[in-house]
């Protein structure tokens, strides 16, 4: 489908699943920040579920579009307009040639995904379902769920207690590559010098200054700050939009329920 962007975002780009596969010649996995809003959007169209869409950052790019088709918003409400008139998320949209879409402010979180087809598909029950289900997911404040990683026990005591009781945040220093938190002071009991080894999106780093930074889609892909654990995959999106200063808690979790979580999830789109 033919679209001309007339004004470029912020940080909007062109995104699909990731390049997997070639971290270990340093190259970057990138792809969706919210897979789930994502996949969602691809699903609403009957599009395959990880064909290339646009994510849209505020402030927004403007899309002219050159031939008429269907499009689907998901992800943040950032208050679309199509020809000056509001449109509703998780709907699947008739555009036709000329027509101008637009963004007018951030109401709901931090990231929204463009979805478009030349075919008309038809909105299902199962997907009304579904759309339910990721929004709940997405804007609920539960903790974020981690597996302890390698650098874990070397934490003090009072440290992990700050870990799991305390709140952080979300600062103004987060982007694709990493989200950098705001909170307590993290020690390790004795100063020591870590190995560089893989990391992936999610892996909590504690850098220099106490503070932690998770990684997201952009990340690099070995590192020598401690690992503190890993964020399951299945928290990913909804840390992906949060938006500045969000308090952030976390929970301790195991592989067996990351699993069990992503595969009930993934079963949902497949459906």
């Amino acid at each position: 489908m033919k679209i001309q962007i007339i004004k470029k975002g912020i940080a909007d780009s062109l995104q699909n699943t990731g390049n997997y596969g070639n971290q270990h010649i340093g190259v970057q996995v990138g792809g969706f920040m919210d897979y789930f809003s994502a996949q969602l959007a691809n699903k609403i169209l009957g599009n395959p579920l990880d064909k290339e869409l646009y994510e849209i950052h505020f402030p927004a790019s403007h899309f002219r579009f050159e031939e008429d088709g269907y499009i689907a918003i998901t992800g943040a409400n950032f208050v679309p307009v199509l020809n000056e008139k509001s449109i509703p998320l998780h709907e699947i949209i008739h555009v036709k040639k000329g027509d101008l879409l637009q963004f007018l402010k951030p109401m709901l979180g931090r990231i929204s995904y463009l979805a478009m087809s030349l075919n008309k598909p038809a909105l299902t029950l199962t997907n009304r379902k579904l759309i339910e289900k990721i929004d709940e997911l997405l804007f609920t404040p539960a903790p974020m769920r981690f597996i302890p990683g390698p650098a874990w026990n070397d934490l003090d005591t009072s440290s992990i207690q700050a870990i799991l009781h305390e709140p952080f945040q979300t600062t103004l220093q987060s982007n694709r590559m990493g989200f950098q938190l705001e909170g307590p002071a993290i020690k390790t009991i004795v100063s020591k010098s870590y190995l560089s080894a893989g990391v992936t999106r999610g892996t909590m780093q504690l850098l220099p200054n106490g503070q932690i930074i998770i990684l997201m889609a952009d990340h690099q892909t070995i590192g020598g700050y401690p690992n503190l654990g890993q964020i399951i995959l299945v928290d990913l999106p909804r840390l992906a939009q949060m938006v500045h200063h969000t308090p952030i808690h976390f929970s301790l979790c195991n592989l067996s329920m990351a699993h069990e979580q992503y595969q009930f999830i993934q079963a949902q789109f497949t459906s």
